[in-house]
């Protein structure tokens, strides 16, 4: 009884995780079908292959690079990433009521289209602390990078999407009187 518990247990603390691999994959990949494949895929591969994790360790973190390693493949095998004027949320990859309307959505688009500027590295790591809220140590285990490493690209990333942002690169609608 005990063992079917914890594969209970297992389950469920894998499905807890799941709207927070759809929010980081759907920000990776800014295409909401390609996004639901790779976690898919990455739920399989963690479900085959959970006897490698180890108990005590951190399962968030360990889906994460699931996910992330799985991303990496797949971005390599396409050879280059699709072009934002084919997706038809604008190139975010989000949809919800912050993209319904005429105008509520455009931050979002905004900031969407700057991250996608955003060099791969970059892009991971601000996705990772500043959407998924995880700790510079989660994001370095994630990604396989010294802390130092998170701590640089992050920086250079926000500073980048400060530019983007700010620039002619991003438009922002403003009202006129």
């Amino acid at each position: 009884m005990r063992g079917e518990r914890s594969g209970v247990d297992r389950r469920q603390a894998i499905v807890e995780q799941i709207p927070h691999l759809r929010r980081y994959a759907r920000a990776l990949g800014r295409d909401a079908g390609t996004a639901d494949d790779l976690v898919q895929d990455c739920l399989e591969r963690a479900l085959s292959r959970f006897h490698l994790f180890r108990a005590g360790t951190n399962l968030r973190g360990w889906l994460f690079t699931i996910l992330h390693n799985l991303h990496v493949n797949q971005t390599r095998r396409a050879g280059r990433r699709p072009d934002d004027a084919a997706l038809p949320d604008g190139g975010t990859g989000m949809a919800g009521p912050a993209s319904e309307g005429p105008d509520r959505g455009l931050p979002v688009r905004d900031l969407g289209r700057a991250l996608a500027k955003l060099p791969d590295d970059q892009r991971e790591v601000v996705l990772l602390i500043g959407l998924e809220e995880m700790s510079y140590k989660e994001a370095a285990d994630t990604l396989g990078v010294p802390i130092g490493t998170v701590m640089s690209r992050l920086a250079r990333g926000r500073e980048r999407l400060r530019q983007l942002m700010d620039s002619g690169d991003a438009p922002v609608l403003r009202r006129v009187k």
